[in-house]
């Protein structure tokens, strides 16, 4: 059985006790989220997608994490002008413990 939900925008296929990382959600270590915008379940091979779906994925946040370090450079040759800039994207750990 599994599911694709839909978090932030960006589409993910779970499974039950699967745990994966997505855009970053609020809460804390411990803390129980729902989500309820499923996009398509599969139960023994019977397929429910769109407004058929009436099912709810609930998981369990693990904890936050921030990914790798991207780098921006910017440079125009001949001007004398560059600029560097990065960042960290923040994600969230989760871990599926349910698909009803």
């Amino acid at each position: 059985m599994f599911a694709v939900i839909k978090v932030a925008g960006q589409q993910f296929r779970v499974q039950k006790d699967q745990t994966l990382y997505v855009p970053h959600v609020e809460g804390n270590s411990g803390d129980k989220l729902a989500f309820a915008e499923v996009l398509l379940v599969d139960t023994d091979g019977t397929l429910s997608v769109g407004t058929q779906v009436k099912a709810t994925v609930t998981a369990e946040i693990i904890g936050q994490v921030q990914g790798d370090k991207v780098i921006a450079y910017k440079q125009k040759r001949r001007k004398g002008f560059r600029k560097k800039h990065g960042h960290r994207t923040r994600y969230t750990k989760i871990k599926v413990t349910d698909i009803a």
